[in-house]
């Protein structure tokens, strides 16, 4: 439960994304948060406060003049007791309440007078978010260091498809995740591979491995949650790509050493973990190689290349930060590995410890000696080494 510990006060104007709004709470509280919501006059029509208080366990707080506070001041207490303040959906008219400074409901004074972080999620039609007024009025919101998360791109309640719907509550939930993990890398440039590769034998075949990709897109997520800007080289996975992360896909070994040399120079760090095949097969048949009674024919393999060691043998490479999955002998092969490859940084785990699942135990190799990471889920232990690659960058 990732914001176990945290009190959200979650505004609801009015708009049919309202509904989302009641998913949101239901997730939020999953993730451990308490939940406190306030709602515009306009919201009610949508979805009704019963609907929040159900899913939330409290009372919801509709009017400035609510007497349930001693002091007849909501829009004072509510927000001293939040760790965030969280308005979705945000609607244009409520945006420009807020770029303005507008105080005239209970949930525009509670922004006014709030002691807490901001966060909105716009939610209109695409000519409403693409109209000039309310890009000012976002770009006022952006330099007042509020944060606005979205909007969408996709269908909307109008008939329409552009930009301006709500962004998913799952991806409202992650964004205010991101937003209390500490800003370790604010402006670094990581450049991140995960996933396996894929190296075709014929149109339907070929040489790949297990690999999930888990680990790989964790660390993009906890890098991007850090502060940095993330792009993930990805081989053949079945993730959706981290908010805010800039996915290339890729499926061969050449393919990801084109996109990594291709995007490396301008990156202050380099993690690569994804598991590229070492070898491909010299000829790819351009048919499906067909089963007709004789002996199977041989596959001549020729070596792939070696990503990290290129990388790491750049005039002025980045920080380099390897893995090792390996199945016996770890400390030996891991350190070997980093050695021989003349990087920091490696990362060794014993396959049969995390590969492929959820959770994984990490030792992380450096030139200080052994970091164990004792087992935990992949998106903790990923935070755990971006906070080690933060203090290696401190120290370059």
């Amino acid at each position: 439960m990732e914001l176990k510990g945290k009190h959200i006060v979650l505004g609801v104007t009015g708009g049919i994304a309202a509904y989302k709004a009641a998913e949101l709470v239901r997730l939020l509280i999953k993730q451990g948060a308490t939940v406190q919501v306030a709602m515009t006059e306009s919201a009610t029509h949508f979805v009704t406060p019963v609907t929040f208080q159900a899913l939330s366990g409290k009372t919801v707080f509709t009017d400035q003049w609510d007497a349930r506070i001693t002091n007849n001041m909501a829009h004072i207490d509510l927000s001293r007791e939040a760790d965030a303040l969280l308005i979705a959906p945000a609607s244009a008219d409520f945006l420009a309440k807020v770029a303005q400074g507008l105080a005239d409901d209970l949930l525009s004074t509670l922004v006014l007078a709030r002691d807490c972080p901001l966060l909105v999620a716009p939610a209109m039609n695409r000519q409403m978010w693409d109209n000039p007024a309310t890009q000012r009025n976002a770009a006022t919101l952006r330099t007042d260091g509020i944060k606005i998360l979205g909007p969408g791109c996709g269908d909307q309640a109008c008939g329409e498809t552009g930009l301006g719907r709500m962004i998913e509550p799952e991806e409202i939930v992650a964004e205010l995740i991101a937003h209390f993990q500490p800003k370790l890398l604010t402006g670094k440039r990581m450049l991140i591979t995960a996933g396996p590769t894929f190296e075709a034998i014929d149109p339907v075949r070929g040489i790949t491995n297990l690999s999930t990709g888990k680990m790989g897109y964790a660390i993009a997520r906890a890098a991007r949650e850090a502060g940095a800007a993330v792009t993930l080289v990805s081989g053949p996975v079945a993730l959706p790509c981290p908010q805010g992360v800039t996915r290339i896909s890729v499926s061969s070994a050449l393919q990801m050493c084109e996109a990594v040399h291709n995007h490396v120079g301008n990156n202050d760090t380099f993690v690569a973990v994804a598991a590229v095949a070492d070898y491909r097969p010299i000829r790819t048949s351009a048919q499906k190689i067909k089963k007709d009674g004789s002996a199977p024919q041989a596959i001549e393999l020729v070596l792939n290349p070696d990503i990290l060691a290129e990388v790491a043998a750049l005039p002025q490479p980045p920080l380099c930060v390897g893995f090792a999955a390996e199945s016996e002998n770890l400390h030996e092969y891991a350190e070997k590995k980093r050695r021989a490859k003349k990087i920091p940084l490696i990362v060794g785990n014993l396959i049969q410890q995390g590969f492929g699942g959820d959770t994984n135990t990490l030792i992380l190799f450096d030139d200080d000696g052994q970091h164990p990471l004792p087992p935990a889920p992949k998106i903790e232990l990923a935070r755990q080494l971006v906070a080690r690659i933060a203090t290696l960058l401190e120290k370059r």
